[in-house]
């Protein structure tokens, strides 16, 4: 049963655990690239009456970013667009999202929350770069107003969970495919990534077979299980990347996480993984047991990465 909370979702927006949401815009001014009219898919939240109930969004038609500017007293010029995860089916929008703003922001890095469309063959001509055409824009634009929002252009990154990995991910790899016409003045490539828990491979002894299927759809060639496997597309210029996963995790198989460190290892590439014993899939910022302490280890990463820039 779809349910909408209201009142919920306006104080979690205005607040958000003591955060002050800022500015929340469409992503695409005009048209979107690749969009079908109909309007019988509509966007809806659900869940979220407690910690354990996930707030999810379903069935995204117009992309936006919401921003989190770090304060001027503690920022350190860095940005990180960050991709919710959820199968490509739904967005884990709070706990993959929010939250981990309000995370950033407390070390002094500024964030944009990325609600993308989900793949729908009802309202794209091809389903599969909906996704990304909505995160290289939301690079471009955070690049193109770096000035503006005390951004260093050189310091930022993307950050995801899950299929959001996989969304951050392809961004890392794909950031120069051309999806939607742009005038290539700014890059969409992201300086740094952190994957948490990622879907990395469409292959079929790595992948989660819900993030391809609802990307790809039920039949997808061997040439698009390939293009979207990221493992596969690393190269020289792909950026450093941390890699976050728990070896317990029974959705995602950790090796996802290990093939794509392996290829970034053969080109060289900074690169870092820490596997946890547990916390399973889909935790956020983490629960009690090891794997809570993955923030303060991807904290100390980005210290350091910062420091050699």
């Amino acid at each position: 049963m779809k349910q909408f909370y209201p009142l919920l979702i306006t104080s979690l927006l205005l607040s958000l655990n003591g955060v002050q949401a800022q500015e929340e815009f469409p992503l695409w001014k005009t048209n979107i690239p690749g969009q079908l009219i109909n309007s019988e898919v509509k966007e809806f939240y659900e869940g979220g009456t407690s910690e354990t109930d996930v707030l999810r969004v379903h069935q995204v038609v117009k992309p936006t970013l919401r921003m989190f500017l770090a304060s001027k007293e503690k920022t350190n010029g860095a940005a990180v667009l960050i991709c919710p995860g959820g199968g490509y089916k739904i967005l884990a929008i709070d706990h993959e999202g929010y939250k981990i703003a309000k995370w950033l922001n407390s070390f002094g890095i500024s964030a944009f929350v990325l609600k993308s469309r989900l793949p729908d063959d009802r309202i794209m001509v091809n389903k599969s770069v909906g996704p990304l055409q909505d995160a290289q824009k939301a690079m471009r634009i955070i690049r193109q107003n770096a000035q503006k929002w005390n951004i260093d252009p050189q310091k930022i990154g993307v950050l995801g969970f899950s299929a959001g990995g996989h969304l951050a991910a392809s961004l890392s790899t794909h950031y120069d495919a051309e999806v939607y016409p742009n005038d290539n003045i700014f890059s969409a490539r992201p300086d740094f990534s952190i994957l948490v828990y990622p879907v990395i491979s469409f292959q079929n002894e790595l992948t989660h077979g819900g993030s391809r299927t609802n990307l790809l759809g039920t039949s997808p060639s061997q040439e698009e299980i390939d293009y979207f496997s990221n493992e596969l597309q690393i190269n020289q210029d792909t950026p450093p990347a941390l890699l976050i996963h728990s070896i317990d995790d029974e959705i995602v198989p950790f090796e996802n996480s290990i093939a794509y460190l392996k290829e970034l290892k053969k080109q060289g590439i900074t690169t870092e993984l820490h596997a946890f014993s547990d916390g399973g899939h889909g935790y956020g910022l983490g629960n009690w047991g090891t794997h809570s302490m993955w923030s303060k280890n991807a904290e100390n990463w980005l210290t350091t990465l910062f420091k050699n820039k």
